[in-house]
């Protein structure tokens, strides 16, 4: 018989495998394509690539394959089975991480039913960024991470080394697949000031809670000494640090901006958010000042970036069902009625509880695994995967693989992935995702390029495009072919132009 996390994680995978359309909404994201063929390249060389071997604009410069233990994973699914590979591999990643997501509400203390509740929420809130990168991955960190959390603050306030040694491996591997590795110690040190504040604002027993804010402590500092196993050491740190505080890069990259809550469709987001705020107001209340601090640190990151978004739904959603719970039972002043019905119902969901806890759902989550990635192999749906004709130059590439292969093909970066997927990396590319590596200087001068802006021709001249593939409705476009560009290929998602 399965739980609600083994229900929930098999409802995951088939809604995103065949409702959500994986085999295309995975790869709306052309990074994908540089995560892929950089595996394999990791895989063919049994090296990290530490110069860049995918650009014409910055050929042999210093990079950070700062992603490099997601990348393999990718390579190794994509050479197993192609895109199809990727596609089981990252729809069976975002079942875990919904397996691990009931698994958090209940040892936060959260109610069966609200947990039931907040599922919808939670996969809308994700499916957002529902992709074949690497920041899935560290979804499944982020969750491990916030149920030991919660595990510790219910155990006894005493060291255990073996734990700490597990806490940092945990956090090596971690800092070698996502950038996020740097959230470990943050967490922990909201849970070790979180204790040090409850005696501080209210009449506590100090010494376990002194006791439980030490041991988080030493979990923050194993977590970073962690995180130094990796094949850059402290210059990732650094090189992160210096990334994600470089506000003139981040403000033109597109994850990096507000999320639109204007948008027709941002009612769950929304929704979301609200109920994660008003979880973090009770949890201060109910002096839960661990919780109160983690909502106000992802609240105010996802108003500031949409890629934070999906940590609302993932992280704070468990913690508000422990919130609303112990409001609801600790509620008073009701009418009769309300409060017996209310008693009735929560009598329910702790018997519903109960029985969970005596569940497992291995072999119902293994025997449904198996049917997903057999339905997967079907004619019909295996002729869905792949990047989406009508997003990207999949139907130009054919036209791009006639020129010659030291072409230098001016495209944007939302072309840049796909085109090192598509022709292996031999062909190099002007602009692709790793906005890290390219910096704010180079994205600066491409936003004037692309948007035909005084001084676009010098750019042109400086970089000797020989081709350009661009989207048909891009305003350099225009401008390039009234200065003479010919068309050579045109299928109405992108044009291909060669130089008069």
């Amino acid at each position: 018989m399965p739980n609600l996390a083994a229900m929930l994680a098999v409802a995951t995978l088939f809604y995103c495998l065949f409702v959500f359309g994986a085999g295309s909404g995975l790869f709306r994201d052309s990074d994908a394509g540089w995560h892929i063929r950089n595996g394999e390249w990791i895989l063919a060389h049994h090296a990290l690539p530490r110069a860049d071997i995918y650009s014409f604009s910055k050929p042999g410069q210093a990079w950070f394959a700062w992603e490099w233990g997601a990348d393999v994973l990718l390579g190794l699914a994509h050479r197993a089975d192609g895109l199809r590979g990727v596609t089981a591999l990252m729809a069976l990643v975002i079942a875990a991480c919904s397996w691990l997501w009931c698994r958090l509400n209940f040892a936060a203390g959260g109610e069966f039913f609200l947990a039931a509740l907040f599922s919808p929420l939670m996969l809308t809130c994700t499916s957002l960024h529902w992709l074949a990168r690497p920041h899935v991955f560290s979804w499944l960190f982020l969750l491990a991470l916030l149920l030991y959390g919660e595990r510790c603050a219910k155990q006894d306030a005493r060291f255990r080394w073996p734990e700490l040694l597990g806490v940092a491996a945990l956090t090596a591997l971690w800092a070698n697949i996502h950038a996020s590795f740097f959230l470990a110690p943050v967490i922990a040190l909201v849970y070790a000031l979180g204790y040090v504040a409850r005696p501080v604002l209210w009449p506590l027993a100090s010494t376990d809670e002194h006791r439980k804010s030490k041991w988080f402590f030493c979990v923050a500092l194993a977590s970073l000494a962690g995180s130094l196993f990796n094949p850059y050491g402290w210059h990732l740190h650094a090189h992160v640090l210096q990334y994600l505080a470089n506000d003139d890069l981040t403000s033109r990259i597109a994850e990096f901006q507000s999320f639109n809550f204007h948008d027709k469709d941002a009612t769950p987001i929304v929704l979301a958010m609200a109920v994660a705020a008003a979880g973090g107001a009770l949890a201060w209340v109910q002096k839960k000042v661990p919780h109160f601090l983690l909502a106000v640190l992802v609240l105010v990151g996802a108003l500031r970036s949409a890629r934070v978004i999906p940590l609302v739904a993932l992280l704070l959603l468990p913690l508000a069902n422990a919130a609303f719970k112990t409001a609801l039972e600790a509620a008073r002043g009701l009418r009769a009625q309300v409060r017996r019905s209310l008693d009735q119902v929560l009598l329910e969901s702790q018997g519903m509880l109960r029985i969970d806890q005596k569940l497992s759902g291995a072999l119902f989550m293994a025997g449904a695994m198996v049917l997903a990635l057999l339905a997967l192999r079907t004619t019909s749906i295996s002729q869905t995967i792949g990047f989406p004709a009508g997003r990207f130059p999949v139907a130009a590439s054919a036209a791009v693989e006639r020129l010659p292969v030291e072409s230098r093909i001016l495209a944007p970066d939302s072309f840049g992935g796909y085109l090192i997927y598509r022709f292996k990396g031999e062909r190099k590319v002007y602009f692709d995702g790793r906005s890290d590596f390219y910096g704010a200087a180079f994205m600066k001068q491409y936003v004037s390029l692309i948007q035909a802006q005084p001084g676009w021709q010098q750019i042109v001249s400086s970089f000797g495009f020989t081709h350009a593939l661009l989207p048909d409705n891009s305003a350099l476009k225009a401008a390039l072919m009234e200065s003479g560009w010919v068309t050579i290929h045109h299928d109405g998602v992108a044009t291909l132009l060669a130089r008069e």
